[in-house]
């Protein structure tokens, strides 16, 4: 006769090996938030987004490029203090349209705000910022003492002389 297995593994079998992998790790996902928001009293804590950003330098400044896709100049705000900077911003949701029935909603949207500790000081002046196509660009023009110098070399105590 074959060994039965207990009734709490048998139930659970069939329903694991009947599930894609990523069906299984979405109902995990679920469960867990489920967990949390009876934890946090029926209510899940807010998940801003946060856009993706890059950092480039130059000899003469630093070029910081956010993507930030739907936004208007007046959705965002830049501050500028010593060597930081900070971001901040808001992608508002979609208002609920009469006669339009949505079947997927994955955009983020909520606010935003990221301080970057920058590698150098900055003339804060002469910070600028545009949007192209949905990326921030921000242009950090770089203080004197903050931009490479090139330095004469010396042999045997005298300035190298071109032949």
């Amino acid at each position: 006769m074959p060994e039965t297995l207990p009734a709490r593994l048998s139930s659970s079998l069939p329903s694991l090996f009947s599930r894609t992998p990523f069906r299984a790790l979405q109902q995990e996902m679920d469960d867990l938030f489920n967990r949390v928001s009876r934890e946090w009293g029926g209510t899940l804590p807010s998940f801003d987004f946060r856009p993706a950003m890059d950092l480039s330098e130059t000899d003469s400044a630093l070029e910081l490029k956010v993507d930030v896709p739907g936004l208007k100049p007046e959705d965002v705000s830049i501050e500028v203090s010593g060597n930081t900077v900070r971001i901040k911003g808001e992608r508002k949701e979609e208002k609920e349209q009469k006669g339009k029935t949505f079947h997927r909603v994955e955009r983020s949207t909520g606010s935003f705000a990221q301080m970057l500790t920058l590698p150098c000081a900055i003339k804060e002046s002469e910070v600028q910022a545009e949007f192209h196509d949905g990326v921030l660009v921000v242009t950090l023009p770089k203080t004197e003492a903050a931009k490479t110098h090139t330095v004469k070399i010396k042999a045997n105590g005298a300035e190298a002389s071109k032949k």
